[in-house]
Protein backbone atom coordinates (compact mmCIF):
# COMPACT_ATOMS: atom_id res chain seq x y z
CA UNK A 1 0.00 0.00 0.00
CA UNK A 2 1.24 3.70 -0.92
CA UNK A 3 2.69 5.79 2.10
CA UNK A 4 0.68 9.14 2.34
CA UNK A 5 3.20 10.62 0.37
CA UNK A 6 3.16 8.58 -2.92
CA UNK A 7 -0.68 8.38 -2.22
CA UNK A 8 -0.69 12.01 -2.79
CA UNK A 9 1.50 12.07 -5.82
CA UNK A 10 -0.56 9.75 -7.52
CA UNK A 11 -4.09 11.00 -6.34
CA UNK A 12 -2.63 14.58 -8.24
CA UNK A 13 -1.32 12.58 -11.52
CA UNK A 14 -4.80 10.93 -11.67
CA UNK A 15 -6.66 14.49 -11.20
CA UNK A 16 -4.61 16.07 -13.79
CA UNK A 17 -5.46 13.04 -16.00
CA UNK A 18 -8.95 13.06 -15.24
CA UNK A 19 -9.36 16.90 -16.19
CA UNK A 20 -7.74 16.12 -19.92
CA UNK A 21 -10.44 13.41 -20.22
CA UNK A 22 -7.96 10.47 -19.65
CA UNK A 23 -9.88 7.96 -17.20
CA UNK A 24 -7.75 5.02 -17.34
CA UNK A 25 -3.53 6.30 -17.07
CA UNK A 26 -1.92 3.42 -18.75
CA UNK A 27 1.10 4.53 -16.46
CA UNK A 28 -1.08 3.00 -14.05
CA UNK A 29 -1.73 -0.20 -15.15
CA UNK A 30 -0.52 -1.75 -11.89
CA UNK A 31 -1.95 -0.28 -9.48
CA UNK A 32 -3.37 -2.11 -6.32
CA UNK A 33 -7.03 -2.36 -5.24
CA UNK A 34 -6.32 -1.10 -1.91
CA UNK A 35 -4.88 2.36 -3.41
CA UNK A 36 -7.39 2.35 -5.99
CA UNK A 37 -10.04 2.94 -3.63
CA UNK A 38 -8.01 5.73 -2.22
CA UNK A 39 -7.48 7.59 -4.93
CA UNK A 40 -11.02 7.30 -5.81
CA UNK A 41 -11.86 9.19 -2.41
CA UNK A 42 -9.37 11.37 -2.78
CA UNK A 43 -10.52 12.31 -6.45
CA UNK A 44 -14.29 12.63 -5.28
CA UNK A 45 -13.13 14.75 -2.89
CA UNK A 46 -11.56 17.31 -5.34
CA UNK A 47 -14.75 17.12 -7.48
CA UNK A 48 -16.68 18.16 -4.50
CA UNK A 49 -16.79 21.97 -4.79
CA UNK A 50 -18.92 24.47 -5.70
CA UNK A 51 -21.73 23.17 -4.60
CA UNK A 52 -21.25 19.71 -5.47
CA UNK A 53 -21.65 16.93 -2.75
CA UNK A 54 -20.99 13.60 -2.19
CA UNK A 55 -24.58 12.19 -1.28
CA UNK A 56 -23.89 8.15 -1.12
CA UNK A 57 -22.56 5.53 -2.93
CA UNK A 58 -22.83 2.60 -4.91
CA UNK A 59 -22.50 -1.13 -4.25
CA UNK A 60 -21.32 -2.74 -8.06
CA UNK A 61 -20.85 -6.03 -9.06
CA UNK A 62 -23.51 -7.77 -6.61
CA UNK A 63 -24.95 -10.23 -9.24
CA UNK A 64 -24.05 -13.22 -10.65
CA UNK A 65 -25.00 -12.17 -13.60
CA UNK A 66 -23.02 -8.88 -13.86
CA UNK A 67 -19.93 -10.83 -12.14
CA UNK A 68 -19.97 -13.57 -14.86
CA UNK A 69 -20.09 -10.64 -17.40
CA UNK A 70 -17.17 -8.95 -16.06
CA UNK A 71 -14.99 -11.96 -14.77
CA UNK A 72 -14.39 -10.71 -10.98
CA UNK A 73 -15.79 -12.46 -7.87
CA UNK A 74 -16.30 -9.54 -5.04
CA UNK A 75 -18.20 -6.64 -4.80
CA UNK A 76 -16.80 -2.95 -5.63
CA UNK A 77 -17.81 0.76 -4.23
CA UNK A 78 -17.77 4.19 -5.71
CA UNK A 79 -19.46 7.38 -4.93
CA UNK A 80 -22.67 9.15 -5.89
CA UNK A 81 -22.84 13.08 -6.14
CA UNK A 82 -25.36 15.26 -5.93
CA UNK A 83 -25.11 16.20 -9.90
CA UNK A 84 -25.39 13.02 -10.99
CA UNK A 85 -29.30 12.05 -8.94
CA UNK A 86 -31.89 12.41 -11.48
CA UNK A 87 -35.51 12.30 -11.47
CA UNK A 88 -37.20 9.43 -13.77
CA UNK A 89 -38.13 10.76 -17.05
CA UNK A 90 -35.26 12.35 -18.05
CA UNK A 91 -33.78 13.22 -21.10
CA UNK A 92 -30.04 12.93 -21.33
CA UNK A 93 -27.99 13.83 -24.51
CA UNK A 94 -26.59 10.84 -25.40
CA UNK A 95 -23.61 12.49 -27.49
CA UNK A 96 -22.44 14.12 -23.65
CA UNK A 97 -21.97 10.61 -22.74
CA UNK A 98 -18.79 8.53 -22.76
CA UNK A 99 -20.36 4.89 -24.23
CA UNK A 100 -23.47 4.70 -21.66
CA UNK A 101 -25.11 1.78 -20.26
CA UNK A 102 -27.29 1.39 -17.39
CA UNK A 103 -28.23 -1.19 -14.58
CA UNK A 104 -31.43 -1.72 -12.60
CA UNK A 105 -31.73 -1.16 -9.07
CA UNK A 106 -33.14 -0.51 -5.51
CA UNK A 107 -32.01 2.98 -4.36
CA UNK A 108 -31.82 2.70 -0.46
CA UNK A 109 -31.79 5.88 1.60
CA UNK A 110 -31.11 6.12 5.34
CA UNK A 111 -32.49 7.88 8.19
CA UNK A 112 -29.80 7.23 10.31
CA UNK A 113 -25.69 6.22 10.27
CA UNK A 114 -24.71 2.69 9.86
CA UNK A 115 -21.24 1.05 10.96
CA UNK A 116 -20.02 -2.24 10.21
CA UNK A 117 -18.40 -4.77 9.98
CA UNK A 118 -21.37 -7.50 10.76
CA UNK A 119 -24.29 -5.79 10.07
CA UNK A 120 -27.12 -8.06 9.86
CA UNK A 121 -30.55 -7.08 6.78
CA UNK A 122 -32.25 -6.59 9.80
CA UNK A 123 -29.70 -3.91 11.52
CA UNK A 124 -29.95 -2.25 7.85
CA UNK A 125 -33.26 -2.27 7.60
CA UNK A 126 -34.08 -0.70 11.10
CA UNK A 127 -31.72 2.31 9.96
CA UNK A 128 -33.36 2.60 6.18
CA UNK A 129 -35.81 5.68 5.95
CA UNK A 130 -37.15 4.93 2.17
CA UNK A 131 -36.18 3.51 -0.87
CA UNK A 132 -36.61 4.44 -4.56
CA UNK A 133 -36.77 2.31 -7.92
CA UNK A 134 -33.85 3.30 -9.92
CA UNK A 135 -31.14 3.20 -12.86
CA UNK A 136 -27.53 3.56 -12.36
CA UNK A 137 -26.29 5.35 -15.93
CA UNK A 138 -22.63 4.52 -16.21
CA UNK A 139 -19.95 5.10 -18.62
CA UNK A 140 -17.74 2.62 -19.84
CA UNK A 141 -14.66 4.83 -19.92
CA UNK A 142 -11.94 2.06 -20.07
CA UNK A 143 -11.73 -1.71 -19.86
CA UNK A 144 -13.38 -2.54 -16.34
CA UNK A 145 -12.38 -6.65 -16.91
CA UNK A 146 -8.81 -5.75 -17.48
CA UNK A 147 -8.06 -2.65 -15.50
CA UNK A 148 -10.33 -3.06 -12.45
CA UNK A 149 -7.92 -1.09 -10.17
CA UNK A 150 -8.13 1.78 -12.63
CA UNK A 151 -11.86 1.83 -13.00
CA UNK A 152 -12.57 1.62 -9.32
CA UNK A 153 -10.26 4.63 -9.41
CA UNK A 154 -12.12 6.38 -11.97
CA UNK A 155 -15.48 5.91 -9.32
CA UNK A 156 -16.58 2.60 -10.44
CA UNK A 157 -18.16 3.72 -13.61
CA UNK A 158 -20.39 6.00 -12.32
CA UNK A 159 -21.84 9.12 -14.08
CA UNK A 160 -25.73 9.06 -12.50
CA UNK A 161 -28.70 7.71 -11.08
CA UNK A 162 -32.16 8.14 -11.96
CA UNK A 163 -34.89 7.86 -9.29
CA UNK A 164 -38.58 6.91 -9.09
CA UNK A 165 -40.84 7.99 -6.26
CA UNK A 166 -39.94 7.20 -2.67
CA UNK A 167 -41.35 4.00 -1.32
CA UNK A 168 -40.96 3.43 2.67
CA UNK A 169 -39.57 0.40 3.58
CA UNK A 170 -42.48 -1.63 5.25
CA UNK A 171 -42.19 -4.89 6.94
CA UNK A 172 -44.48 -6.68 4.39
CA UNK A 173 -41.53 -5.20 1.77
CA UNK A 174 -39.25 -7.79 1.37
CA UNK A 175 -37.14 -6.39 -1.54
CA UNK A 176 -35.16 -10.00 -2.18
CA UNK A 177 -38.75 -11.14 -3.45
CA UNK A 178 -39.38 -8.26 -5.91
CA UNK A 179 -39.29 -8.96 -9.35
CA UNK A 180 -38.08 -6.46 -12.27
CA UNK A 181 -38.88 -6.42 -16.03
CA UNK A 182 -36.52 -4.70 -18.15
CA UNK A 183 -37.46 -2.69 -21.22
CA UNK A 184 -35.49 -1.02 -24.22
CA UNK A 185 -37.69 0.78 -26.68
CA UNK A 186 -40.87 -1.54 -25.25
CA UNK A 187 -39.11 -4.97 -25.71
CA UNK A 188 -38.35 -6.60 -22.68
CA UNK A 189 -34.76 -7.64 -22.30
CA UNK A 190 -34.88 -9.26 -18.97
CA UNK A 191 -36.62 -9.94 -15.74
CA UNK A 192 -34.74 -10.22 -12.40
CA UNK A 193 -35.27 -10.18 -8.69
CA UNK A 194 -34.07 -8.91 -5.63
CA UNK A 195 -32.19 -12.05 -4.57
CA UNK A 196 -29.59 -11.76 -7.36
CA UNK A 197 -28.25 -8.90 -5.37
CA UNK A 198 -25.88 -10.98 -3.08
CA UNK A 199 -29.06 -12.64 -1.90
CA UNK A 200 -30.86 -9.51 -0.74
CA UNK A 201 -30.01 -5.72 -1.70
CA UNK A 202 -29.77 -4.86 2.21
CA UNK A 203 -26.55 -7.67 2.00
CA UNK A 204 -24.80 -4.64 0.14
CA UNK A 205 -25.55 -2.20 1.97
CA UNK A 206 -24.16 -4.37 5.15
CA UNK A 207 -21.24 -5.37 2.79
CA UNK A 208 -20.31 -1.47 2.37
CA UNK A 209 -20.58 -0.56 5.77
CA UNK A 210 -17.94 -3.16 6.71
CA UNK A 211 -15.56 -2.39 3.61
CA UNK A 212 -15.80 1.34 4.67
CA UNK A 213 -15.40 0.79 8.49
CA UNK A 214 -12.09 -0.92 7.38
CA UNK A 215 -10.91 2.67 6.19
CA UNK A 216 -12.71 4.51 9.38
CA UNK A 217 -15.47 5.85 7.55
CA UNK A 218 -19.40 5.13 8.20
CA UNK A 219 -22.75 5.72 6.22
CA UNK A 220 -24.34 8.39 7.39
CA UNK A 221 -28.06 9.75 7.79
CA UNK A 222 -29.46 10.92 4.06
CA UNK A 223 -26.90 8.78 2.10
CA UNK A 224 -28.40 7.47 -0.82
CA UNK A 225 -27.00 3.78 -2.02
CA UNK A 226 -27.50 2.07 -5.14
CA UNK A 227 -27.83 -1.76 -4.03
CA UNK A 228 -26.09 -3.39 -7.28
CA UNK A 229 -28.56 -4.48 -10.37
CA UNK A 230 -31.10 -7.09 -10.38
CA UNK A 231 -29.77 -8.11 -13.92
CA UNK A 232 -26.76 -7.57 -16.37
CA UNK A 233 -25.51 -3.96 -17.19
CA UNK A 234 -26.76 -3.17 -20.87
CA UNK A 235 -25.38 -0.64 -23.19
CA UNK A 236 -27.36 2.06 -24.32
CA UNK A 237 -27.62 3.35 -28.44
CA UNK A 238 -29.00 6.65 -29.17
CA UNK A 239 -32.58 7.16 -29.11
CA UNK A 240 -33.07 4.78 -26.85
CA UNK A 241 -36.14 4.91 -24.35
CA UNK A 242 -35.30 2.82 -21.07
CA UNK A 243 -37.78 1.77 -18.28
CA UNK A 244 -37.36 -1.09 -15.47
CA UNK A 245 -40.58 -1.68 -13.58
CA UNK A 246 -40.02 -3.42 -9.97
CA UNK A 247 -42.60 -5.29 -8.19
CA UNK A 248 -44.30 -2.87 -5.50
CA UNK A 249 -41.29 -0.16 -6.15
CA UNK A 250 -42.82 1.38 -9.58
CA UNK A 251 -41.54 1.99 -13.07
CA UNK A 252 -37.97 4.39 -13.42
CA UNK A 253 -37.17 5.24 -17.36
CA UNK A 254 -34.99 7.73 -19.22
CA UNK A 255 -34.50 8.38 -22.80
CA UNK A 256 -31.00 9.31 -24.50
CA UNK A 257 -31.46 11.50 -27.62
Amino acid sequence: MMDAEALARATDSFWDDWRRGVHFPPAWKDLAIDDAYRIQLGLVARRCTGGVRQIGWKVGLTARAIQEQFDVHEPVFGCLLSEGRIESGHRFRHADLITPGFENEVCVVLARPLEGPGLSIADVARAVAHCHPALEIVEKRGDLTGHLALALADNAEQKAFVIGPAVPLTPDLDLSAIGVRVTINGVEVARGRGDAVLGHPLNSIAWLAGKLAASGRRLEAGDHIMSGSFTRQFLIAPGDHIRTEFDRLGPVEATFA
